[in-house]
């Protein structure tokens, strides 16, 4: 029962995390989609004005409606955005398909970190070895995202839709409708298209966010700054979130743009894969693209790591007698 507890109180924490805080992931993903071109000339349309072939056809007016239209905007103005145009329920695009994502990855990987936990701790000491943390986050982490990323590509590409024009958008109901017609269109193994990406992000968050937490969470402990309650949790957990942040979001938009990307039958799709797709990104709109998001990812990812820690400590304290 010790094994399969864990699972359940890992699943029932990331869906409580992943729910409350998905209008933050929904305004993550529109951003880090800014800048890329929609367009079938998307290449040269996305290029910064400075680096772009301009041709004496190209009116004065076009140039600098590219520019403002490649003009960045911030999380609260994208969140802004998105409420007047598409409706408050909007923010809460694709949930469906983040229950789903939670109920496969998350729990899965929370389960497996906690087993490997008990496992490699020192029965003596009850400690174990950050590196043995790390490395459990890594297979856990591994193994949840190869489970998940079909919710994965469905979440992504619900939370999108609203960024499209009305004769391109998918127009899914529920993430089920989105797998049942990728599966269609598109053949199965659509339903795992960027899991090279989501299995490297998924270790380095797992590894970095539960290692992080443990960590943090024994050396506050060891050196008597606070004692076990949720002043530790939050600090804790809040901390293990930054580390995840800065760790995982390059990783993070390629993901996105490779998941979200529109494949048409006959035509070449916009990225041949991860590498393609970093190598064109970083190109067209420099190093720092790969940080697109950052503040709505860390503004997403501290109050998810904050409530999927807090609320797992309070289901331990809820199932410790089963």
């Amino acid at each position: 029962m010790g094994g399969v507890k864990g699972f359940i109180e890992g699943g029932i924490a990331s869906i409580v995390a992943g729910c409350s805080t998905h209008p933050l992931d929904l305004i993550k993903v529109r951003m880090q989609l800014q800048g890329e071109a929609q367009g079938p000339n998307a290449a040269a349309q996305n290029l910064r004005p400075s680096l772009a072939f301009q041709t004496n056809s190209t009116p004065s007016s076009t140039v600098r409606l590219r520019q403002a239209t490649a003009a960045r905007i911030g999380p609260v103005a994208t969140g802004i955005r998105i409420f007047k145009t598409e409706g408050f329920r909007a923010l809460f695009s694709g949930v469906s398909a983040t229950v789903l994502r939670q109920t496969l990855y998350s729990t899965t990987r929370m389960g497996i970190y906690d087993i490997l936990k008990h496992k490699w701790t020192d029965k003596q000491t009850n400690t174990m070895p950050l590196a043995s943390k790390i490395l459990a986050g890594l297979i856990a982490g591994g193994i949840g995202a190869a489970v998940g990323n079909p919710a994965d590509v469905a979440m992504v590409r619900m939370q999108a839709d609203g960024r499209l024009p009305l004769s391109q958008r998918r127009n899914y109901t529920s993430v089920v409708d989105a797998l049942a017609r990728m599966t269609k269109q598109e053949g199965i193994t659509s339903l795992w298209r960027g899991s090279s990406m989501t299995v490297n992000r998924a270790m380095l968050v797992t590894a970095s966010q539960l290692a992080s937490y443990d960590q943090i969470k024994e050396t506050i402990l060891a050196k008597g700054w606070m004692k076990d309650g949720l002043c530790t949790h939050v600090v804790a957990s809040f901390s293990a979130g930054f580390v995840a942040a800065v760790v995982s979001n390059p990783v993070d938009v390629i993901k996105t743009r490779v998941m979200n990307m529109k494949v048409v039958p006959g035509q070449r799709p916009p990225y041949t894969g991860a590498l393609d797709c970093a190598m064109k990104t970083v190109k067209a709109e420099g190093p720092m693209a790969l940080y697109k998001g950052f503040i709505p990812t860390i503004s997403r990812q501290g109050p998810f790591t904050v409530v999927l820690f807090v609320t797992l400590e309070q289901v331990r304290k809820l199932l410790k007698n089963f």
